[in-house]
């Protein structure tokens, strides 16, 4: 099961691991897309996923799409944690609001649940892996980014967490943790005045090349993979990143007029295909930029 299979990198792990034999249940908010990415993997010859529409921003929709997904397929072998959300906004402007609420329930409780729901059975079996996809926000933020990485640091406790309590399991655990990849997830993020400083550290990563790369992992049982390559330097020096990304946005400050800090000290806005009108805009942008079409809830 690969949840946020409707577009990025969800996307293209689910074509990869299709390609490799892998039997499918997609799910995502959008259906059309879905639906759209079954029929290209079974014109492709594979088998066609199984798709499952949910909404991992609402609580109780996990548990719902496990009991859905394990009545209809029987079981669950291997689970991607996937689906992502955000909000955009000083932390003390996003405080606990609705829009953070609904990024802890996507990002960090929905994939809990379907652990809680799909892991035991694993045991049972004897066989079975997670896969929780995290963010390099864990290590290194941004201002504006508060939330959404403190959802991305609490699900690396808890895969670690995870690992360590399945050590001498059956069900293997993995975390994988992206750096900047080439999504419309770039778009949005580039909305933040100055975090080009930041991401223009590591070079742009390709979802698909990362897709192989974690299909690549999961056979030889690899419990971390980070991508780019030069986003470890910062994983494993996380000090020195933080103070890099603090004395970059220290200068960035100084050079942002009053006028606009003024407007940014107030600004909430929810990120995602989902998100608020200026997301999705950005979204839709940068995809263009690449020579992508915008994806889009038609078919």
């Amino acid at each position: 099961m690969i949840t946020g299979a409707s577009s990025g990198i969800g996307r293209e792990l689910a074509k990869e691991l299709a390609a490799r034999g892998a039997l499918l249940a997609i799910s995502a908010r959008r259906r059309p897309l879905l639906e759209s990415l079954a029929e290209e993997i079974s014109a492709g010859g594979s088998t066609a996923p199984a798709v499952f529409e949910a909404d991992l921003s609402r609580k109780g929709e996990a548990q719902a799409l496990a009991v859905q997904a394990t009545e209809e397929l029987g079981r669950i072998d291997l689970l991607v944690n996937n689906a992502g959300g955000g909000v955009g906004g000083r932390i003390s402007a996003v405080g606990d609001r609705d829009e953070a609420r609904e990024a802890f329930e996507t990002n960090y409780w929905s994939p809990l649940a379907l652990i809680k729901a799909l892991v035991p059975a694993m045991e049972e079996r004897g066989r079975g892996a997670v896969v929780n996809i995290t963010s390099m926000a864990q290590v290194s933020t941004w201002p504006g980014f508060g939330a959404y990485a403190a959802t991305k640091a609490a699900l690396g406790v808890a895969t670690e967490t995870l690992a360590m309590e399945h050590v001498d399991s059956p069900v293997r655990v993995m975390e994988v943790i992206p750096g900047p990849v080439d999504t419309a997830v770039q778009g949005e993020t580039r909305l933040a005045p100055g975090i080009e400083h930041m991401l223009d550290r590591t070079p742009l990563g390709d979802p698909a090349v990362l897709a192989r790369l974690i299909a690549e992992a999961l056979e030889r049982g690899a419990t971390r993979l980070i991508y780019p390559r030069r986003a470890r330097v910062a994983y494993v020096l996380p000090t020195l990143a933080r103070w890099e990304t603090r004395r970059l946005a220290a200068r960035v400050a100084k050079e942002t007029d009053e006028a606009t800090r003024e407007a940014l000290g107030s600004l909430v806005m929810r990120t995602g295909s989902r998100g608020d009108e200026i997301a999705r805009q950005a979204r839709e942008a940068w995809e263009r930029e690449r020579g992508r079409a915008p994806a889009s809830d038609e078919a």
